[in-house]
């Protein structure tokens, strides 16, 4: 069975959710392989609709493990809430959590905030919810390793020297900072919030290596897009990890994957939320936001909305090596009077055209011939209005890869294969 890595074309939000969700119905594991609790993703299925931050979108498929790999940082109380929310929902949670994953802890959000309010207007966008703090505490060699929550004396002893690099720096820098926990007070709390799912905590790299063994299908799961990778996304503007199809190995217990299948999942139309750039927004958005529902799964901002932007995308499934896309949310399109893709840029510097924040851009506008029918019932290509058909169509042959799946709606089965 093949290895699948489910992975953002854009800024994230495109909907890997329901495609995970959907795909997972066959996985032996779903795996998440990077990023924490600053990104949701949205999946709507028997058991209700559920807004997941941590957990893999494959929790909901009987006889899936869900695996919080390596390269995660884990916000400790809310992936406890998480999990108790999928369980009141009848939800049999089967999971592995790595023991090399390192921990987002309370104050690493608090550093985020102050950090967003000392920057002002040229904050960074963040969801405050520690990313970027944990992720640069483990770089810096004094973040805390998940496993070390099995083992209390040394994680008291880590978190203190933890605390005495970080805490004279914060007091430095931020006037109105103030923690008063001890490294004592910080390891009751821990080992009491995460009591319910140290059991857990293991290296994921055996049982996934054992799956690997019975050749069961496996499926990895990313956060955010191409847009807003650490290394080449929209610098500064991006996540504070690598969300690309490469990393998914490294990421989730698994240095030597080669996946049979990288799927780039790509909306119909272009999103963004935080700051940065999106050259095709729309003039007039505010109707076709609410009309698509496009507000952030975490925080719940408005999400900015633009024309599908090929170049950008194009740039994103390159980048992410995909095999194949998955286009998502184009019964949003339905009505849309004015329907056009962005095929190129102009302005300066449109020779290297990789989300440039700096450029003053304007974007080349194709016409598309627009569609009236409601299409959430459409279950084959076939059945899609001409007009949507030659939508799809022309996105694939812009993109240079095959359009293998078109979501018109967000249940399990309203989705069309090619």
């Amino acid at each position: 069975m093949p290895s699948i890595v489910v992975v953002g074309a854009n800024w994230g939000d495109e909907g890997k959710g329901r495609i995970v969700d959907l795909l997972a119905a066959d996985a032996a594991a779903s795996v998440r392989f990077q990023g924490g609790n600053n990104a949701g993703h949205t999946v709507v299925n028997d058991f209700g609709t559920f807004k997941l931050h941590q957990l893999p979108s494959g929790i909901f498929n009987k006889g899936c493990v869900a695996v919080l790999g390596p390269g995660m940082v884990i916000s400790p109380a809310a992936l406890t809430q998480e999990i108790a929310e999928v369980k009141a929902a009848g939800v049999d949670v089967k999971l592995c959590i790595s023991d090399r994953a390192t921990l987002c802890l309370p104050l690493h959000a608090l550093e985020d905030t102050l950090e967003e309010q000392r920057l002002g207007d040229a904050a960074y966008g963040s969801t405050r919810q520690g990313i970027a703090p944990a992720y640069g505490d483990r770089v810096m060699k004094k973040g805390i390793l998940i496993g070390w929550l099995n083992q209390p004396e040394v994680l008291q002893e880590r978190i203190q020297f933890m605390l005495d690099w970080k805490l004279p720096q914060l007091k430095a820098l931020y006037p109105s900072f103030d923690f008063n926990q001890t490294a004592a007070e910080m390891t009751a709390w821990l080992l009491d919030v995460t009591a319910p799912w140290r059991e857990f905590i293991c290296n994921v790299t055996e049982p996934l290596k054992a799956l690997q063994k019975q050749d069961a299908n496996l499926l990895f799961e990313a956060q955010l897009g191409a847009g807003r990778d650490l290394v080449y996304g929209e610098y500064p503007w991006t996540t504070s990890s690598n969300v690309t199809a490469a990393y998914a190995g490294i990421g989730s217990g698994l240095p030597a994957l080669r996946p049979e299948r990288v799927i780039a999942v790509a909306k119909a139309f272009s999103s963004s939320v935080g700051t940065g750039t999106l050259v095709t927004a729309m003039e007039e958005q505010d109707n076709f936001r609410e009309n698509a529902n496009e507000f952030g799964a975490t925080t719940g901002r408005p999400r900015d909305m633009g024309y599908f932007d090929a170049v950008a995308t194009r740039n994103g499934v390159e980048l992410q090596a995909a095999t194949e896309i998955a286009l998502t949310k184009i019964d949003c399109l339905s009505g849309l009077a004015d329907l056009k893709i962005c095929v190129a840029y102009a302005g300066e510097h449109t020779e290297n055209p990789i989300w440039p924040q700096t450029a003053a851009l304007a974007p080349v506008y194709e016409k598309m011939e627009s569609w009236q029918e409601d299409i959430t019932g459409c279950r084959t290509f076939e059945s899609l209005p001409v007009a949507a058909q030659r939508y799809v169509e022309r996105i694939e042959e812009l993109m240079g890869v095959r359009v293998s799946m078109v979501s018109v709606g967000p249940e399990r089965d309203q989705m069309i294969n090619r």
